[in-house]
């Protein structure tokens, strides 16, 4: 994912959520309703996970330290897990308080104009924002589905994002459709409803991010399909007879670790090998820009050297 593209998704995020808690607040001190409530406290959830998001992707583009050798692009790991946390805390949690409160206490809507206008208009505003994470992820999915996009995705931002925004355009139906009922039929056990719904749903979302960050942020290695054209490459070397075994790992979003052990002819000589792995690590570069540390470590090929032996013996 390109950081100009995962910044601008943030920031129109964060731009659109600032205006909408604003908004929402305001409808809520005129209409009393608990689902406007909690889509206040949704959309200040949100604007503060945006924040979080930009600090994340500051901080991992810190150098690294004799402490930090490989760097820190895991920062942005654990701020988009911090992220999903403060979604369920103060999201998800507040609104099925809030929600299970009003359910047991319910209390007519007053003034559900200004709940219809200002909901009216954070949807408009939503979209924009979603629309925007839209744009840029397919810009970086290429032919993968939203979902595999979401799962496999090594930069954290955009799927955060994703996912927020299209929580938030949920959240905003649900509270549209609380807050009408409550106004239609006269009970706001409605409004209530409407908050618990919007609980539930940002308790979703936060689980399903909580669990791909949470893998991304402990390590995930390169997708079987990239691991195989790595292995490719290497195998394409003359100087490498095979790929003993690889193993990956992002230590950033953009910065991958590869170490091998390869096979060499057991006639090479030190030179040659060192050719063979300077050669073999130009072209995994040269397809994977992400790869910035590579470790080959070469063996002997135990099979070629067996039959060079069997040679030697039966002449």
């Amino acid at each position: 994912m390109s950081a100009e593209g995962g910044t601008k998704a943030i920031v129109a995020a964060l731009a659109a959520n600032l205006g909408i808690a604003v908004s929402k607040f305001v409808a809520f001190v005129f209409t009393g309703s608990s689902s406007m409530l909690a889509e206040s406290i949704h959309s200040v959830a949100d604007s503060g996970n945006q924040g979080l998001l930009l600090i994340g992707r500051k901080r991992s583009e810190r150098r690294r330290t004799p402490q930090h050798p490989f760097g820190y692009g895991r920062e942005r790991y654990f701020y988009a897990f911090v992220v999903a946390v403060v979604l369920f805390t103060v999201g998800a949690a507040f609104s099925l308080y809030e929600g299970i409160h009003k359910i047991s206490d319910p209390h007519k809507v007053e003034s559900p104009a200004w709940a219809f206008g200002v909901l009216s208009a954070a949807i408009i505003m939503e979209i924009f924002s979603f629309r925007t994470a839209i744009v840029e992820s397919n810009r970086v999915r290429g032919d993968k589905s939203w979902v595999q996009f979401i799962r496999r995705s090594k930069a954290p931002e955009l799927p955060v994002v994703l996912l927020e925004d299209l929580g938030a355009l949920v959240g905003l139906v649900l509270a549209l459709l609380g807050v009408t009922m409550a106004v239609v039929t006269g009970n706001g056990v409605w409004d209530g409803v409407g908050t618990v719904a919007i609980g539930v749903l940002l308790a979703l979302i936060a689980i399903i991010l909580a669990i791909e960050t949470k893998s991304l942020l402990i390590g995930e290695g390169a997708d079987p399909e990239v691991e195989g054209r790595i292995v490719a490459a290497l195998e394409s070397v003359d100087e490498v007879a095979r790929v003993i075994h690889i193993r990956t790992q992002y230590v950033g979003p953009e910065e991958m670790l590869i170490a091998a052990k390869i096979a060499v002819d057991h006639d090479d000589t030190a030179a040659e090998v060192a050719r063979g792995i300077d050669a073999a690590e130009a072209k995994i570069r040269a397809q994977f820009p992400e790869a910035r540390l590579i470790y080959l470590e070469p063996a002997i090929d135990r099979a070629d050297l067996k039959n060079a032996e069997q040679t030697a013996t039966s002449s």
